[in-house]
């Protein structure tokens, strides 16, 4: 919207003239209407603001006369009353449409089902409707991302929003992949959130992307579709429940997450990563494979495995895989409570 243009439509006055944005009177108009009241000759032109408010009334001669703040305002309010009149209008036909909408959008499902599972198809159309969910929350978001660092641009259009959901008391927690304390940009937008009152903590592996908003609404991704071109937005109260029981489960399992000295990751978490990718090579995934699942790059892959390899003493792949599996290198660890 232009906002010179919506601010002299609201403050035209009577004689015709433009105001001054917002109703608002000037040190000036005050000192000029202050002169013809007083049936002194002012200097200067009649400032904009008083013939915009109707103090000053421009007679057929030319000259200006000023008018009583009481009746100059009488005409002023009635103008913003109507103006208010119909925007209170503009609201109550925009929930009508959007009531009438939400029929169309049930009567696109089985009946029987109030709580819809519905298919979101096209990376526009999925970026669209998760920004207006993000924009609904009203009390709790909560979002899993797995795949290590996120694209710089992806995290730029992202903050905005985050920020603002925020900023009218919204309960933000995320989870990353460890591989993200190593990452920049998201390093930067996590110190951002976590500024505004955001949580964020990191896991060896995220079981796959989440986002739930108020416990109302979820969004996953299809799992036989690829990732970027489908997504399912579920409404049920059980399953949705579900999701959110199972994002609780992994928050108690996940590490804060806190700068670590040049980037790399705490000793612990170290192991953490190591042991998840050679989980992955021992049932099979090549290393491009475990990069990609990881969000990490095929060479940091085949760095764990050269470490590995020379800690077992392995010559082959296959046989490393061997030797991982009978030293119960992998089993798994007491919880650590965190």
């Amino acid at each position: 919207m232009d906002m010179d243009t919506s601010g002299a439509a609201v403050t035209t006055g009577a004689g015709g003239a433009g105001g001054a944005a917002g109703g608002e009177i000037c040190p000036d108009g005050l000192r000029y209407y202050a002169d013809l009241l007083g049936e002194r000759v002012p200097s200067g032109d009649c400032p904009p603001c008083l013939l915009g408010l109707g103090l000053v009334r421009r007679l057929p001669d030319g000259s200006l006369a000023p008018v009583p703040p009481r009746l100059a305002a009488g005409a002023h309010v009635d103008r913003l009353e109507r103006a208010i009149e119909e925007k209170r209008n503009a609201l109550e036909a925009v929930r009508t449409s959007i009531s009438r909408a939400q029929e169309v959008y049930l009567d696109s499902h089985d009946r029987t089902d109030a709580h819809p599972v519905r298919t979101v198809r096209g990376p526009g159309t999925i970026t669209a409707t998760l920004a207006a969910a993000v924009q609904s929350c009203q009390d709790e978001l909560l979002t899993a991302q797995p795949g290590g660092g996120r694209p710089e641009k992806t995290l730029g259009e992202a903050l905005p929003s985050d920020l603002a959901a925020l900023g009218r008391g919204v309960r933000q927690r995320t989870i990353y992949e460890h591989t993200v304390r190593s990452h920049q940009p998201t390093l930067a937008y996590v110190e951002q959130i976590s500024q505004a009152g955001g949580e964020v903590r990191t896991l060896d592996e995220v079981f796959d992307r989440l986002i739930i908003c108020d416990r109302r609404i979820a969004f996953v991704p299809d799992p036989g579709a690829e990732r970027s071109q489908v997504a399912l937005a579920i409404e049920h109260p059980g399953v949705v429940r579900y999701l959110a029981g199972i994002f609780e489960h992994t928050w108690q399992r996940a590490a804060p997450l806190r700068d670590a000295p040049g980037g790399r990751l705490p000793a612990e978490l170290t192991d953490d990563v190591r042991r998840t990718i050679l989980r992955h090579m021992v049932n099979g995934h090549t290393d491009e494979a475990i990069a990609a699942r990881l969000g990490m790059s095929p060479r940091s892959v085949s760095n764990h495995m050269r470490w590995a390899a020379e800690l077992f003493g392995s010559r082959s792949r296959a046989q490393l895989a061997y030797l991982i599996a009978r030293s119960g290198f992998l089993d798994e660890r007491p919880s650590t409570g965190r």
